[in-house]
């Protein structure tokens, strides 16, 4: 791979190419802060579509932002999602809510949970919105995919193009999310590389990756170097053939996803990783129609052929076919009306009209979007017993990082233990610096808002969904006058949170994950029992994950050996927190 950038500070690079977009494009405006890049005048009329992930890909997504196409996109560091609070700000400041929101984004762990909570704030605000993911890659199949699922890669873009198109024509939100979904179900792609890329910022040896030989290419590699199926040595049309088949392939059961016949209307999609020549991109986009007309007997009513969602510099490839599929919707927004339909996003290589740049001069005032309200409810509880308890619950599991660590390098990156450190020291900061209050709701948004901010990553997503849905329960089921909060209320509001959160995630008790110890604690205070009860519940559930083989997360592909010996990191750490609050309210 090469390791050699004009750009070699990750943070500035961000930065730097968000900036550039204004300029290119005087339609849109950053909120860079948030690495948010947003229409300045969109219509109050139409459904907005949002979208966005990890930077990285582009032009996806900030450069599909504009006129027929996004609303607004967020941006996360490479190749990480953005957080939650970047997403709720997008969605609360920088677009039209009147006729909903529309929420689209790849099928990876830390995008759905992030784009998910945004969601749910949203709702929770009465907003309409609605979320689509998108899961087109073949590289992985069935069996190894699992509960995860597909990946999304560059298909996305077509979901993306139709949806913004049909948002353009006034459709509603049900039947642009209904679309979208449409035109995900009919979605099938896979990638191929000659080689890994290289993070600006990272040494060969932080990437750990097992790099491919001279001749080998590795197909179904990931856009973030995930591994693919399998690494061949092979010319172009031998890849070319390999992908295909598990594109189309109706006897590849593990990867059959989508009939595509030549009885179908197709669209092909040939999409630049980032660093295959124009010249060699327009060869091998040859190749793949040639190859679906000769063996596969399938002649593509549209062919798009460029660079539309890259990983960095990648040295590769992906094919997408999209079955052309009836939207119910009538005349003027079938599928290749709307993927024909024009738009004016600089990465869809649309011309921008002269009108546009004329009318666009006057600069935008600049907004703050880091005012946050705060929430109040009728739900009564003691502050000085509550933030006792809450010290003694954070200080137990700050003492246990260590043990949460070395269960996590072995059977995942190491991280789990810090990040949940990292997240107890913030509340213990925010505890001791902030006013006291006696509303339950209050102080719940509070922890909600310090979690978002200081955890990261897929523990920190899933804690801060379900602290959120947490304030939602108890908003919904809070008296008419000040009363004190009863065990029965928080016991609904911990079980709307679980349902909540099983919107975002599949994890399940029995999957080796905080789950084994979450649903064991709400289950027992929703019976009835003591805190004492449930928190020995979560307890015995986190110890039940030692031995327990995972089916999601991380430890799927590169839990080390000795995990038979050791419980789930996650669980661990929950149970630990949970009894220390117990501990806590027995002082």
């Amino acid at each position: 791979m090469s390791t050699k950038h004009f750009i070699n500070d990750p943070t500035h690079l961000v930065n730097s190419a968000l900036q550039s977009l204004p300029h290119t494009n005087p339609s849109l405006a950053l909120d860079l802060p948030n690495k948010t890049i947003y229409r300045r005048a969109p219509s109050p009329s139409h459904v907005s579509i949002v979208s966005g992930g990890g930077s990285g890909h582009e032009p996806s997504f900030a450069s599909f932002v504009g006129a027929g196409l996004l609303t607004a996109s967020v941006a996360g560091t490479i190749f990480a999602s953005p957080s939650a609070e970047q997403i709720r700000r997008c969605i609360a400041h920088h677009i039209p809510q009147q006729q909903g929101v529309l929420v689209v984004v790849m099928n990876y762990t830390g995008d759905v949970l992030n784009f998910g909570m945004g969601v749910e704030k949203a709702r929770a605000r009465g907003v309409q919105a609605d979320m689509v993911v998108v899961g087109d890659d073949a590289g992985v199949g069935r069996e190894r995919g699992g509960k995860v699922g597909r990946r999304g890669i560059a298909g996305t873009c077509l979901v993306l193009k139709i949806a913004g198109a049909l948002a353009a024509r006034g459709a509603p939100l049900k039947d642009v999310s209904a679309v979208a979904q449409l035109t995900a179900n009919n979605l099938v792609s896979i990638g191929s590389s000659l080689s890994h890329v290289h993070v600006p910022g990272r040494t060969i040896t932080a990437t750990g990756e097992d790099e491919l030989g001279p001749s080998e290419i590795e197909i179904g590699m990931g856009i973030h170097n995930e591994p693919g199926s399998e690494r061949k040595t092979t010319d172009l049309p031998g890849l070319v053939k390999t992908m295909l088949a598990h594109c189309l392939d109706r006897s590849d059961k593990d990867r059959h996803f989508v009939d595509i016949s030549e009885r179908d209307e197709v669209v092909l999609l040939v999409n630049n990783l980032g660093g295959v020549s124009v010249l060699e991109l327009g060869g091998i986009t040859n190749e793949v129609v040639e190859q679906l007309a000769d063996d596969w007997n399938i002649k593509p009513v549209r062919i798009l052929a460029g660079t539309f969602m890259t990983s960095l510099n990648g040295l590769g490839f992906s094919i997408s076919l999209l079955r052309v599929t009836d939207t119910g919707l009538g005349a003027g927004a079938s599928m290749i009306e709307l993927l024909d339909a024009p738009s004016e996003a600089a990465g869809w290589s649309a011309v921008v009209k002269t009108d546009t740049w004329t009318s666009q001069e006057e600069p935008m005032q600049r907004q703050n979007t880091n005012i946050d309200e705060t929430w109040t409810s009728n739900l009564r509880i003691d502050p000085e017993i509550v933030q006792s308890a809450l010290t003694t619950a954070l200080n137990r599991l700050i003492a246990a990082e260590p043990d949460i660590t070395r269960y996590d390098t072995i059977v995942g990156d190491g991280d789990c233990g810090i990040g949940l450190k990292r997240g107890a020291e913030a509340i213990l900061e925010m505890l001791r610096g902030a006013t006291k209050t006696d509303d339950a709701l209050t102080l719940v948004q509070k922890i909600t808002q310090v979690v978002e901010l200081a955890m990261d990553g897929t523990s920190g997503a899933i804690y801060a969904i379900f602290f959120n849905a947490l304030a939602h329960g108890l908003s919904q089921n809070a008296p008419s006058s000040p009363q004190p909060i009863t065990a029965e209320i928080w016991s609904k509001a911990l079980g709307s949170s679980l349902q909540s959160l099983s919107r975002y995630t599949p994890a399940k008790p029995g999957d080796r994950t905080l789950m084994d110890a979450l649903y064991p604690f709400v289950e027992k205070l929703s019976e009835g029992g003591h805190m004492e009860e449930a928190a020995n519940a979560a307890a015995e559930g986190a110890r039940n994950t030692q031995g327990m083989r995972a089916s999601l997360g991380r430890t799927v592909y590169v839990g080390g050996e000795g995990w038979q010996g050791v419980p789930d990191p996650g669980a661990h750490g929950l149970a630990e927190l949970l009894q220390g609050l117990s501990e806590g309210l027995k002082k």
